[in-house]
């Protein structure tokens, strides 16, 4: 099977990503305004920052970026032509993402979308590279996030501020690159080992043998990190073993990813034996549309709630209904949309501009 050719199972698992991310989304947007946070197991369940969902949608749709990563450049594959073309585009497209993603966040706070944009920009070199300098990179990168945190805990411990790394100012220069790899919501500091492990991913595609492997490696690395985890016993153990995603430690980044890859594996599977139903034709649609329903969530929510003040802010049940009512009908008007025009509004113009 030709790897460049478009799979289903990425698709559909870019579909169900985008759900847990409007659902975590509008969840921690609400609590930023007001909304219960405290109730009991469920709250505790769906907490945007400390529960066991925290950012594992996220991480799940990075893992597919890396995958279409792959998927996208594997016909420039032993063509220095087409391979300087490709890097190119790449640039452009991450160039673009970041730069719109800067004026987003003014918009919607803490978009993931200045980060998916650098991480295309250094998909222009990465993604010519042997599968175990992928790997190495994504280990690297993962393994300085949790150096930095334990070096930060270190400082504060002996009294002195790092106030210099983790708030050096708005919109300064140095701020806006500590932002992209160390204090942003989704810093390459760690998150380009997704990333990295996507795109290794992909190239396997095309094997009989990928699925039992991701998901057994996935099983691997989320089982090791649940144990490492439960071994915490004092604070400073506590914080270099901590599963939590805004400690960036290599145990949340293995939970994390051990996570992803069985999503990824049991996702597309499904996808593949029910690729003739309109379930999966209709997720595999609006999994081609994911930037227009990306963009889309943040602004809806934030007419609604900010603007005409139809949604308050109050328990759980009101970010999980949103979730459906926004997910559901714009899910459902996006197939509509790319069986009659193809690409999406907002994809189209992101093609348009960058190739």
């Amino acid at each position: 099977m030709d790897l460049s050719a478009r799979k289903p199972g990425p698709d559909v698992v870019r579909a169900l990503a985008m759900a847990g991310v409007v659902m975590m989304n509008y969840h921690g947007y609400l609590i930023l305004r007001g909304a219960q946070r405290d109730g009991g197991a469920i709250y505790d369940f769906f907490d945007p920052w400390t529960g066991p969902l925290a950012t594992r949608f996220a991480a799940t749709f990075v893992l597919t970026a890396g995958v279409g990563v792959t998927l996208m450049t594997a016909s420039s594959v032993g063509d220095p032509r087409r391979t300087t073309e490709m890097r190119w585009r790449l640039v452009r497209r991450g160039i673009l993402l970041y730069a719109g993603g800067m004026l987003f966040d003014f918009i919607w706070s803490g978009t993931i979308l200045p980060f998916y944009g650098a991480m295309f920009v250094l998909a222009a070199v990465l993604f010519t590279l042997r599968a175990r300098w992928l790997l190495l990179i994504g280990f690297a990168a993962a393994l300085s996030a949790w150096l930095i945190r334990w070096w930060r805990f270190e400082r504060e411990l002996d009294g002195h501020s790092t106030a210099w790394l983790t708030n050096p100012g708005p919109r300064s220069p140095r701020g806006l690159v500590f932002d992209v790899f160390v204090n942003g919501t989704h810093p390459l500091l760690p998150w380009l080992a997704y990333f990295c492990v996507g795109i290794v991913l992909g190239r396997l595609l095309n094997t009989t043998w990928w699925r039992p492997a991701a998901a057994g490696a996935g099983f691997v690395s989320f089982a090791g990190a649940t144990l490492a985890n439960s071994a915490g016993d004092s604070r400073r153990t506590l914080l270099l073993l901590s599963d939590g995603p805004f400690d960036r430690g290599v145990v949340y980044v293995a939970s994390a990813l051990g996570t992803a890859l069985i999503a990824f594996t049991a996702i597309s599977w499904l996808a593949d034996e029910f690729a003739d139903t309109w379930v999966v034709d209709g997720l595999r649609r609006a999994g081609q549309m994911s930037l227009t329903i990306y963009l889309g969530h943040a602004l809806v929510f934030n007419l609604l709630v900010d603007w005409v003040d139809l949604i308050e802010p109050d328990e759980i049940a009101t970010a999980l209904v949103s979730t459906a009512a926004y997910w559901l009908p714009v899910t459902a008007l996006a197939v509509a949309y790319q069986k009659k025009y193809g690409r999406g509004p907002v994809e189209r113009i992101y093609r348009a501009l960058t190739g």
